[in-house]
């Protein structure tokens, strides 16, 4: 059963990262369009070591590290090869606050994907949300106030992990604006970049989307060789993405769509294991494939 576990992690993993760097895969596409073969060979081979091992496979490691100050670096690190029971226990006791703040970053993407982004309606309650854009910032404001009253009641390092929580997404989502922004630039003309400078500016971007998916990992599991491996796995598939082109992807119009409200059902599981309520851990990978897999299948049909 712990193999059977560990395989549904993995492939649970790979997808929820597959499905959520599907805007990074269209950028690194539309990017690429007017870039040397050879630029674009280099980073769809040489630069998926970067994206697996550089920011997938450190990431995860450094935000271990850090929601358990009790570890030093190498214990951190030691911990998640060897499973050095000690370690693994004090990275358990402090699994709260890293779940606190990945449950809140994951409950304000949502939100900010319903009531703010442009996107395909693939249910009726979409439209109705993102006529009331104007209500995201109270909502999300009044959600982090209850929050943190509630995880107050626990402890005061459990509020921080909120804190950090919402901290997080709006460093991310200030830096994947701005890129977004030059990305635009870029398609127009108004900038020109030579291929090194497309391939780091896009080495960039690639970290800023990689944070859904590592956040996300750890309402999977703790373990970081698993979340290297299935994360690892779902960025080689966002490279083939870019390989195969913007538009054969943007053909599966809802496929972003299943990607946020599988961050809502991990960010809420995610919560719930802050507060205590653990849930068995086959749900977050079966959840994703229940919900990727039912908007996959409308897009396919609206093709």
């Amino acid at each position: 059963m712990h193999i059977v576990s560990s395989i549904l992690i993995i492939c649970g993993l790979a997808l929820f990262e597959s499905v959520t760097g599907v805007d990074n895969a269209i950028i690194n596409a539309e990017a690429l369009s007017d870039a040397s073969p050879r630029a674009r060979r280099w980073f769809l081979t040489w630069g998926i070591v970067f994206a697996v091992f550089a920011v997938r496979g450190v990431l995860p490691w450094l935000i271990v590290w850090t929601a358990t100050p009790q570890l030093t670096a190498w214990q951190a690190f030691a911990a998640s090869l060897s499973g050095d029971p000690a370690a693994v226990r004090a990275i358990q006791e402090s699994a709260p606050v890293l779940l606190m703040g990945g449950g809140v970053f994951f409950v304000f993407l949502f939100l900010q994907w319903i009531f703010l982004e442009p996107k395909e309606f693939g249910l009726p309650i979409e439209r109705f949300v993102a006529r009331q854009g104007a209500w995201f910032y109270a909502i999300s404001s009044i959600f982090l106030a209850v929050i943190v009253r509630l995880a107050l009641s626990v402890g005061p390092m459990l509020a921080f992990g909120a804190v950090i929580g919402s901290t997080a997404f709006f460093i991310t989502h200030g830096f994947r604006t701005h890129a977004e922004e030059q990305e635009e630039a870029l398609l127009r003309g108004e900038r020109r970049l030579s291929d090194i400078g497309k391939i780091l500016y896009l080495e960039v971007i690639d970290l800023t989307f990689s944070i859904d998916g590592i956040v996300g990992a750890f309402a999977f599991t703790l373990s970081v060789p698993l979340i290297l491996i299935g994360n690892g796995i779902g960025a080689v598939v966002v490279r083939q993405f870019t390989y195969h082109g913007a538009q054969r992807i943007r053909r599966y119009v809802y496929l972003k769509n299943g990607a946020m409200y599988s961050a809502l059902v991990l960010g809420l599981l995610m919560l719930g294991h802050a507060f205590g309520f653990d849930a068995p851990t086959w749900v977050s990978p079966v959840a994703t494939f229940l919900i990727v897999g039912f908007f996959f299948v409308m897009s396919v049909r609206r093709n």
